[in-house]
């Protein structure tokens, strides 16, 4: 009772200086979407659909776009390219939230600019859009209830998504000090470089990959072309079996023009890269490491199936 009565007193103080306590940050327990740019929808729906085995539906934010679903919450959201678009085809990058309307009252009381209104879907999600400092554009997503695999798919998970980063520690006042991203992993090709920073979301086991570029890292300025920045910019989905996964892949004829892998990660997890026609990177992931990974252990349970 005495500290409730302290509580209590401490919120009064606050009303008589005409100061509200700020709101407190709703769950983010995990990744939404990616959305991405298409020259050639047709092409796009042929690699989500045939190649990664997604369920195709229609977009509630642009008419023109579609979403390509891995389970009924998570998807590839890709958008006709503008006729100015810039080399990179990264449209946004989603998260998921417990309350949408909450998520902006929180992210406006600490200063954010640049948010949309919550928009509605017809299912029930809600969404917002706001920009994070590098200017990438980030959305937090209320899904509508429910979660399901889709059958079809190579996968029913999209694990983590990473986009180019100049600034770490610009980035890292955003998602990690703003939002609560919490560490993951970290590593290099080389020892003495940084080129991959991994921050779970902080209420769930999806995490964010910074894909460092510039100094400190193996990518100089330099060498961001177009084909980089879809090689930067990416999505991975969690596979429980990488030979199983390919195999599958294989034998139906689903592999698509561009591929590389599988391979082992840095991070010690086995890997393979398949493109879709505009050079985005699609990377099947297996959920846990089978070796030792370089440059640092990981600091945060893994996420599951």
């Amino acid at each position: 009772m005495k500290l409730v009565g302290t509580i209590a007193a401490g919120l009064a103080a606050l009303s008589l200086l005409g100061a509200a306590p700020p709101p407190p940050r709703p769950a983010i327990d995990g990744i939404s979407h990616l959305a991405v740019y298409s020259t050639d929808m047709a092409k796009s729906e042929d690699f989500y659909v045939r190649v990664l085995g997604a369920r195709k539906g229609a977009d509630p934010e642009a008419p023109d776009g579609a979403r390509f679903y891995f389970s009924t919450r998570q998807f590839v959201e890709v958008l006709p390219a503008p006729a100015n678009h810039r080399p990179s085809m990264l449209a946004h990058v989603a998260y998921t939230t417990a309350d949408a309307a909450a998520m902006r009252a929180y992210l406006a009381a600490n200063g954010v600019g640049d948010l949309s209104p919550v928009r509605a879907g017809a299912a029930g999600e809600r969404w917002f859009a706001t920009r994070d400092p590098e200017g990438n554009a980030v959305q937090f997503v209320q899904p509508a209830p429910g979660s399901a695999p889709v059958a079809s798919a190579i996968s029913g998970r999209i694990i983590h998504v990473g986009h180019l980063v100049h600034d770490r520690a610009k980035e890292d006042g955003f998602y990690r000090r703003l939002l609560g991203f919490r560490p993951y992993w970290y590593g290099a090709f080389n020892p003495d470089k940084v080129d991959w920073v991994s921050q779970q979301a902080p209420d769930g086991r999806d995490w964010l990959e910074y894909m460092m570029v510039g100094p400190g890292s193996d990518v100089p300025l330099a060498k961001v072309d177009a084909n980089q920045l879809g090689v930067l910019n990416h999505l991975s989905l969690g596979v429980v079996n990488m030979q199983a996964a390919v195999t599958k892949l294989y034998a139906e004829n689903r592999l698509s023009k561009r591929h590389d892998g599988p391979q082992m990660g840095r991070d010690g997890k086995w890997q393979a890269n398949f493109y879709d026609p505009d050079g985005t990177r699609v990377e099947l992931m297996e959920y846990k490491a089978v070796t030792k990974p370089c440059c640092s252990g990981f600091t945060a349970t893994d996420p599951t199936p």
